[in-house]
């Protein structure tokens, strides 16, 4: 008899299991996705870096002792031992026009300006256009003037006689030695249309009898501006360069040193240090030749041909844009 399907059916799980199969189980679900943490949030700025502080404060300006006014553009003072005084030399106009108007001024340590024009371009015979640097050498007060360097007498201030310098555009600054020889520099430089131009005159010279020679010419002197006579030469601070050197006897420079800023203009001795104003710092530096020079004064704008009281301690500074003289403790 043939079997039913039913039968079958039911016997179909007993044919398995005697055969040793068994049902497979169901596949097993896949495992979760791994939670991804969420990034958090960035700290915020004061906790990943340390504030910046803020820059310090700038030092208060210096107080000079003395403020002097009444100048036109003042462009050296020299202090008078033998008389006690400051002398201002004052330009009044372009400082290459020879147009007679020049003057030097007499001033007290106090503050005092005793006499404005001490000695005035065009009156009592006096001849003088753009003074700038002053010497006294032997109860003669020398005044470079341009091309010329000018004689008066230090006591009166009466016309003594001039040197002029053959070949010369732009004389600067004076120095005297304990010998009598009165150097001046030339910056080598004229007045263009967009400003000083150069000339490629630039030279320091020395006078002696009445007389002046070169003691070094060329152009890669720098635009000489400044100089103090030492027991080891003369001192030169360069208005184009930047730079100050020493020269020897032979011209020969040396020790050669960059102060922090340029466009360098007086140089004066303060016990073993020198003092070097500088227009582009606006500032007067101390150091030494081959070492280094530091900040002494701060905010001095436009600053000139230093002085120095070797009585009291003082730099004497003409500001020469601002018509001002100031002085101030600097030992």
């Amino acid at each position: 008899m043939p079997r039913s399907p039913k039968l079958i059916a039911l016997s179909l799980p007993l044919l398995v299991a005697s055969c040793g199969g068994e049902t497979p189980p169901p596949a097993p679900p896949p495992p979760p996705a791994p939670a991804v943490a969420e990034a958090p949030p960035p700290p915020p700025a004061s906790a990943t870096a340390p504030a910046t502080p803020p820059p310090p404060a700038a030092p208060p300006a210096p107080t000079p002792v003395a403020k002097y006014d009444g100048f036109q553009s003042p462009e050296s003072v020299l202090y008078d031992e033998q008389a006690d005084r400051y002398l201002v030399s004052s330009i009044n106009g372009k400082p290459t026009d020879a147009d007679n108007n020049g003057f030097i001024s007499a001033l007290s340590p106090d503050g005092q300006v005793t006499t404005l024009k001490w000695i005035e371009g065009g009156k009592s015979k006096v001849k003088l256009d753009g003074p700038k640097g002053l010497a006294i050498a032997k109860g003669v007060l020398y005044v470079a003037d341009i091309t010329t360097v000018r004689m008066f007498d230090a006591k009166s201030g009466a016309p003594k006689g001039e040197v002029k310098i053959a070949g010369s555009t732009f004389l600067n600054d004076l120095a005297a030695g304990p010998d009598g020889k009165v150097y001046v520099s030339d910056s080598g430089m004229k007045v263009g249309a967009s400003g000083f131009e150069p000339t490629g005159t630039d030279a320091v010279y020395v006078i002696e009898g009445g007389k002046a020679k070169a003691l070094a010419k060329t152009p890669d002197l720098g635009k000489p501006n400044g100089l103090l006579v030492t027991d080891k030469g003369v001192v030169v601070v360069t208005f184009g360069s930047g730079t100050a050197y020493l020269l020897d006897a032979k011209g020969a420079k040396s020790d050669e040193t960059k102060p922090p800023k340029g466009a360098l203009d007086g140089v004066v001795m303060a016990g073993d240090s020198l003092l070097v104003s500088s227009w582009e710092g606006s500032a007067i530096y101390r150091g030494k030749l081959g070492g280094t020079f530091d900040l002494a004064l701060t905010d001095q704008k436009s600053p000139a041909d230093i002085g120095y009281d070797t009585k009291r301690g003082r730099v004497l500074v003409p500001h020469f844009t601002e018509n001002t003289v100031e002085s101030y403790d600097l030992k």
